[in-house]
This record gives structure tokens, C-alpha cells and sequence, in this order.
């Protein structure tokens, strides 16, 4: 049967909205949650276990659907992630919504990585780019929707709707996919990487909470040092099982392709840039400019306004210009915007703040678009799957460190000048974070109007 590819990129479209509303939706509902469920001490749990736990799943499910499918994987991973907002939405104290939100964080990795599998899989090198521009679109949407709505919903519903909501559409993606996408599996028995699994998990669930208790308590205690030992043998553990697998979960031969390299490597750089800007920027308009949230949510806007315009600039410029060229356009612009963001003082005006998150929504719009379609054209069908899940998984965890360790620098004072000191020193890092983004991708090399070559 042939594949319905109208349906499926609809399918897919409905899925990556679920995981892209969800970060501004619990966020703006978590302060009535908070004052309905106590255990304010937990506010940020809520939104940092849900982020490891996809960061964990990420790869699980990249390398799962190159073994099994894309719309068995695709399938499983939604009905987690349903699962855990159901029960999410049932939750009674913080501590059961932190538990429940590891459970739909676990479902999300599916839902993060396989959309651009399919992709890969379904369309050719040339439509990969507009599909990705589509998807940016829905990025942008949700960052200006998940306000509204989630604001709509609490002011006039409840809270536990936030995820309740979540239910109707992933069942609709799903009964899509199936029907429109068609894929032949090779039956045969296949080798889980679970000493992987295990060792992974471990070895990320202890760097990051090491991190949350280092920036929790400002100085190395000896929990936080048995925790980063654990870390560190875990990895060494990880790499040696994953070199000697025969089905490893993030196959290390990857990373002899320079394009994933490259691709990981900025992917990593850009998350820990992206969510420093998506938390901080707020947090100055309303500590140092002393003004209110609505302004943060003004200042924001036009980054999700110009990210699938840049998305959108770069499947045009894919089939005429080289990789190597669209990316460091891309991050050349995230490097102005970073700068833009070194050089705020107290009495910077929100329209200026507005033309600085713009220019540098446009950069990612680009970067990332290409990326995305360099590391699904660098590797063929059976390792598109793993690929996917690296670059994701190096996108998340640039997010969940960049989090954690951004906030080390971060002034205890929230207000007044000693904030202002501190973000200053944060938006400086991040100018040289985008700078060394743009030294690794001229590393990046590529006949112009190909697809990335394999070496």
C-alpha cells in the first residue's frame, strides 16, 4: 500500500504541537497548581524531570524505531506520553505530578524524534526542508498559543485540563499515522540494548540532579560529588557497552560521520543557548526592568514569530547553497542576537528586546532546519532512526545543562543591580558559546545543492 503522505505530515503536525505546547502551558499553569497542591519547593521539578526524562528516552526510541518501525515506536511513545498526561491531570499532590510528569516526559522522547525520522523516511531530500519549515511553524505557534491557552484554560476550567486536553488530539495523530504511513520490516529477532538503557539512565539522572543540587546549594557537597563519580564511571560505562554491542542504543560509529559530529556538537552548543534565552530574557524584563509578565511575554513574541520565517528561508536556500553555507548564515545571525543580548541596560526598551529576540529567532529558524535535514540525509534508513535520536538527545541535554549550569552564575538577589551583573555575565557565555557554534561548523563541508556527504 502507498503512503498517504498528506495524512502523515498532518498526523505528525498534531503530534509535534503536544510536545511543543507543553513547555509554555505547564508553565503558565504552574503557579495555580502550586497554590492548589502546596509543595512549592518542587515548582521547578515539574518542569525538570519531565525535560530528563525525554533526554533519556530520546535516543531509546531513535534507535527502538530502527529496529521495530517508526509507527510501532511512534505509537508506544504516544500512548506514554498520554498515559502520563492523564494521570497528570488527575494528580492530587506535587509529588504524584512530578512522578507523573516522568512518565509523560518518557513518552515525549518518541514524540520529539520520530516526526523527523519519518520525514527522512517519506521524503525526498529536497521536500525535506519545506516538511521541517511546517513543523517550525508549529513551534511557533505553540510558543505564542501555550500562553492563551493555558491561561484560558486555568482562568476558566482547571488546571488538570492542561493535559487533559493532550488526550483527544494524540488519539487523532495516531489513528492517522496508522492509516496513512505504509513501511515494510524486515521480521526478524532483534537485540535491545538493555545494559544501555540502564547505564544511560543512570549515568543522566545523576550528572543533571547533580547540577540542580550544586545550583541549589552553591557549593560541591559530598552528595553532589558522589553523584558527578557516578556520572563519570556510568559514562565510561556507557561508551565501553556501546562500543562492544551488537545493536547499541547510540551506535558510536555516528559520530565517525562528520556531518552527525558536526550537527551533535552545535545541537548541543544551541540548546544550552535557546533555553538560557527562553528563561532569562523573561526574568530581565521583569527583575531588572521592573516590569510585568506581560511585557516578558511581549519581548518573546518575536522569536516565535521569526523562527519559521527562518525555517521557512532555509528549505529555499537548501536546494541553491551548500549546508556549510545555511548553517553559519544561521548561526552568524544567533551570534548578532547574542550580542544584542550582552549589550541590555536597565533602561533598554521592550521594542528593542523585541528586534533582538527576532534576529536571533531567525538564526535558529535556519540553523536548526538544516541541521535536521543534514543528519537525516547523511545516514540511510536502518540508522536514520539512531541518527535522529543523537541529535535530539544532544539538543536536549544542551538544554537541560544550560539550564542548570547558567543558573550557577545567577545572582540569589532577583531584582536590582546584582541580577542585572549576573545575566550580563550569562549573556556574554552565551555569545561565546554561538561563537564556538560557528567554529565547529565550518567543519561542516558539502557540494552545494547535495545532500551532506557521508565523510
Amino acid at each position: 500500500m502507498e503512503t498517504k503522505k498528506k495524512w502523515v505530515v498532518f498526523a505528525l503536525l498534531i503530534s509535534t504541537f503536544l510536545t511543543a505546547i507543553e513547555g509554555t502551558i505547564v508553565s503558565t499553569a504552574m503557579p495555580k497548581i502550586v497554590e492548589d497542591l502546596g509543595g512549592s519547593k518542587l515548582y521547578t521539578w515539574v518542569i525538570s524531570v519531565y525535560l530528563l526524562a525525554m533526554v533519556i528516552s530520546t535516543p531509546v526510541f531513535g534507535k527502538l524505531a530502527d529496529l521495530y518501525g517508526r509507527k510501532l515506536m511512534f505509537s508506544i511513545g504516544t500512548i506514554i506520553f498520554l498515559i502520563g498526561s492523564t494521570l497528570s491531570g488527575f494528580s492530587q499532590t506535587m509529588e504524584h505530578l512530578v512522578l507523573f510528569r516522568v512518565i509523560q516526559g518518557l513518552g515525549a522522547g518518541a514524540l520529539t524524534t520520530i516526526p523527523y525520522t519519518i520525514i527522512g523516511d517519506v521524503f525526498e531530500f529536497e521536500m525535506r526542508a519545506k516538511m521541517q519549515g511546517w513543523i517550525s511553524s508549529v513551534w511557533g505557534i505553540a510558543g505564542i498559543a501555550g500562553p492563551l491557552v493555558g491561561g484560558f484554560i486555568v482562568d476558566t476550567i482547571s488546571w488538570h485540563w492542561i493535559f487533559f486536553m493532550n488526550i483527544p488530539f494524540g488519539i487523532v495523530s495516531l489513528v492517522l499515522l496508522w492509516s496513512a504511513l505504509h513501511e515494510q520490516i524486515e521480521k526478524k529477532k532483534q537485540i535491545i540494548d538493555y545494559a544501555g538503557i540502564i547505564t544511560f539512565a543512570v549515568c543522566m539522572t545523576s550528572f543533571l540532579y547533580a547540577l540542580t543540587l550544586l545550583k541549589e546549594h552553591k557549593q560541591v557537597t559530598n552528595n553532589i560529588s558522589i553523584l558527578f563519580v557516578i556520572a563519570i564511571v556510568g559514562l565510561g560505562l556507557f561508551l565501553w557497552i556501546e562500543a562492544k554491542g551488537k545493536e547499541p542504543m547510540l551506535p558510536l560509529s555516528l559520530f565517525k560521520n562528520r556531518v552527525i559530529s558536526v550537527a551533535n556538537i552545535t545541537g548541543f552548543l544551541l540548546g544550552f543557548i535557546l533555553v538560557t534565552v527562553t528563561f532569562y530574557i523573561p526574568l530581565w524584563v521583569q527583575g531588572v526592568t521592573n516590569l510585568n509578565a506581560t511585557y516578558s511575554g511581549i519581548a518573546m513574541l518575536p522569536m516565535s514569530l521569526t523562527w519559521p520565517v527562518g525555517s521557512v528561508f532555509a528549505g529555499k536556500w537548501l536546494s541553491k547553497k551548500s549546508m556549510a553555507h545555511i548553517t553559519m548564515v544561521g548561526i552568524g545571525i544567533i551570534i548578532v542576537g547574542c550580542i544584542g543580548f550582552a549589550f541590555f541596560k536597565t533602561e533598554t526598551t521592550v521594542w528593542w528586546m523585541m528586534v533582538v529576540t527576532a534576529v536571533i529567532g531567525f538564526g535558529f529558524g535556519i540553523a536548526f532546519t538544516a541541521f535536521t535535514v543534514a543528519v537525516q540525509s547523511a545516514v540511510d534508513w536502518n540508522m536514520r532512526g539512531a541518527a535522529m535520536g543523537s541529535n535530539n538527545l544532544m539538543r536536549n541535554l544542551g538544554q537541560a545543562i544550560g539550564i542548570a549550569v547558567s543558573g550557577l552564575w545567577l545572582s540569589d538577589e532577583l531584582r536590582g543591580n546584582a541580577l542585572e551583573t549576573s545575566l550580563h555575565t550569562v549573556f556574554i557565555i552565551l555569545v561565546i558559546l554561538a561563537i564556538c557554534s560557528f567554529v565547529v561548523t565550518v567543519f561542516l563541508r558539502q557540494k552545494k545543492g547535495t545532500a551532506p556527504a557521508m565523510h
